[in-house]
C-alpha cells in the first residue's frame, strides 16, 4: 500500500499556528502532499513521524554526501560538544580544517569560514568588488547562489524577459534593495560566445565572474566544452576574479571539487553543504592575491559564530573521509548513479512516460519532458523551462514517495557514500511500483 503522511500533517497543521508559513526554508512547502516530519536515519534510509522508510536521494539537499547519521561524525560532534559549543575565539580545530583544505584543492591558499553558504557568496562578491574596484558580478541565468538580495539577481529569469542580447536581471522575492539588481550583468550558461559579448559590453566594470561549475540547482547542467576554460580565460583578460559556487559540487565531485574535476583554477570558491555533513557550516577560499583584501581589513569580513568549533569537528571527519577515498573517489558514486539513471530510463519508456534523466551519475536530474515538445539535453536555464514538465514530475515524485523513494523536489537526485548497490536495486523495484502507478493515474480527474 502507498505511504501515508498522517502526523505530518497533523504537525504541519499545528506548526501554521507558531512558525511563518509553517516550514522555515520557502522551498520546503514543494513537497507534496504535505511538507515531512523525520525522526531519524541512518545511512541511506531515513523514517518519517509516521514509521514511514525512504531510501534517501534527497540527503538534506545535497548535504550528507556521507549518508545519515555516520557513526564516527556523531562522535566527533559529542565530543566536541563536552570541551565547549562556541568561543567566539580562536581553536586549533580551524587550522586542522583549513589545512586539510589547502591539502585537498590546489585553488586553496588561504580560508575564511561562515555559517552558511549564502554568507560565504556575500563575502566573495564583496571580496571581489575590493580586490577590483569594479562594481558589477557577472552571474548566469539558473545558476543559484544563496538567498540573499545578491544571490538570486537573474536566477530565474520568467520567459517573458527573455529579451536578448541582454539577459533581465529579475529577483525572485519582493522587499529586496532595489539598486541590487543594477550590480549585476547576467549571461546565458554553456555559450561562449554570449558571454565574451557580455564581458566586450561592460568592459572595465565587472569584477567578477560566479558559476556553478557544474549547475546542480536548475537541471543538472555540466559545463559545455570550453565553458569554464572560457571563464577562466577571460578574467584574466580583463583583470576579473572567478568565483566558483561549489556549495553543491565541492566534495561530492571529489577532493579537490568540481573544479579538479573539470580541470580549472578558480579565484575564489565557495563550499558548502558536504563541507559540513549537515551542521551549519560553510568556507570561502581562494589564492593569497584574491583574499589580499581581507587580511588587509579594507574588505570587512566577520560573524559571532564563524569557525564555531561543533562545525568544525564534523568538517575535520567529513574531510577526513573525503581524504581517505582517495583517487578513485568519485567513481563509485558516478557507477552507482548512472546505475540508477539507466533504471530509471528504462522504466520510463517501459511505461511511455517522457522523463530525461541527465547528470554525470553522483549527481542527476530526472527531466520530465513537456507533450508535444522534443526531447533533447538541458544545455541552459532557458532549455529547462522549455521542457521540464513540472505539473507531470510533481505526481510522479509523490508516487515515488508514497512507495518510499525520495528525490528533491525539483528532480535532483544525489548518490551519498552510504548508498550500495543493493540500495539501488531496492530503489529500482520500488519505483516500478511508482511509475506503473503514475502511468495509470496520470494525467489526474
Amino acid at each position: 500500500m502507498p505511504y501515508t503522511f498522517s502526523q505530518s500533517q497533523q504537525l504541519f497543521e499545528r506548526a501554521q499556528q507558531s512558525i511563518a508559513g509553517g516550514i522555515n526554508s520557502g522551498i520546503r512547502l514543494m513537497e507534496k502532499p504535505v511538507p515531512l516530519y523525520f525522526e531519524k536515519g541512518a545511512g541511506a534510509r531515513v523514517w518519517d513521524v509516521d514509521g514511514n522508510e525512504y531510501i534517501d536521494y534527497q540527503l538534506g539537499q545535497g548535504a550528507l554526501l556521507y549518508g545519515h547519521a555516520p557513526a564516527g561524525l556523531a562522535e566527533a560532534i559529542a565530543a566536541q560538544a563536552k570541551l565547549g559549543l562556541h568561543w567566539a575565539a580562536q581553536s586549533k580545530l580551524e587550522l586542522d580544517v583549513a589545512e586539510r583544505l589547502q591539502q585537498m584543492v590546489p585553488a586553496t591558499e588561504l580560508v575564511r569560514f561562515n555559517n552558511s553558504a549564502t554568507e560565504a557568496v556575500m563575502a566573495a562578491f564583496r571580496l571581489a568588488r575590493a580586490h577590483t574596484g569594479r562594481r558589477l558580478i557577472l552571474k548566469f541565468e539558473g545558476h543559484y547562489h544563496g538567498w540573499g538580495d545578491e544571490g538570486l539577481v537573474g536566477f530565474a529569469n520568467p520567459p517573458s524577459t527573455w529579451a536578448d542580447p541582454e539577459p533581465a536581471r529579475v529577483h525572485p522575492s519582493k522587499g529586496i534593495i532595489s539598486a541590487v539588481t543594477e550590480q549585476f550583468v547576467v549571461a546565458r550558461w554553456n555559450d561562449i560566445e554570449h558571454l565574451r559579448q557580455r564581458v566586450a559590453d561592460y568592459r572595465g566594470q565587472i569584477a567578477a565572474i560566479v558559476c556553478e561549475p557544474a549547475m546542480c540547482n536548475t537541471c543538472c547542467i555540466e559545463p559545455g566544452e570550453g565553458m569554464l576554460a572560457a571563464i577562466r580565460a577571460l578574467c584574466d583578460q580583463e583583470g576579473m576574479l572567478m568565483i566558483a559556487d561549489e556549495t553543491i559540487t565541492g566534495f561530492r565531485f571529489g577532493a579537490g571539487g568540481a573544479q579538479a574535476y573539470y580541470g580549472v583554477r578558480p579565484d575564489l570558491t565557495v563550499f558548502g553543504k558536504a563541507i559540513g555533513g549537515g551542521t551549519p557550516f560553510a568556507a570561502l577560499t581562494g589564492t593569497r592575491a584574491a583574499m589580499a583584501k581581507i587580511i588587509s581589513g579594507e574588505a570587512m569580513h566577520a560573524g559571532t559564530l564563524n569557525a564555531n568549533p561543533l562545525c568544525l569537528a564534523a568538517s575535520r571527519w567529513c574531510l577526513d573521509a573525503v581524504i581517505a577515498l582517495g583517487p578513485e573517489h568519485p567513481a563509485t558514486l558516478n557507477r552507482l548513479g548512472q546505475k540508477l539513471m539507466a533504471g530509471l530510463r528504462a522504466l520510463a519508456d517501459e511505461h511511455d512516460i517522457p522523463l530525461r534523466p541527465q547528470g554525470p551519475g553522483l549527481a542527476f536530474h530526472t527531466l520530465m519532458v513537456k507533450p508535444d515538445v522534443a526531447a533533447r539535453p538541458v544545455e541552459n536555464y532557458r532549455d529547462y523551462i522549455q521542457l521540464q514538465d513540472v505539473p507531470r514530475w510533481t505526481h510522479l515524485r509523490r508516487c515515488l514517495l508514497e512507495e518510499g523513494v525520495r528525490a528533491i523536489e525539483r528532480g535532483l537526485w544525489s548518490i551519498s557514500l552510504a548508498h550500495t548497490e543493493a540500495d539501488i536495486d531496492e530503489a529500482l523495484a520500488r519505483a516500478a511500483v511508482a511509475f506503473k502507478r503514475h502511468a495509470a493515474t496520470w494525467p489526474a480527474a
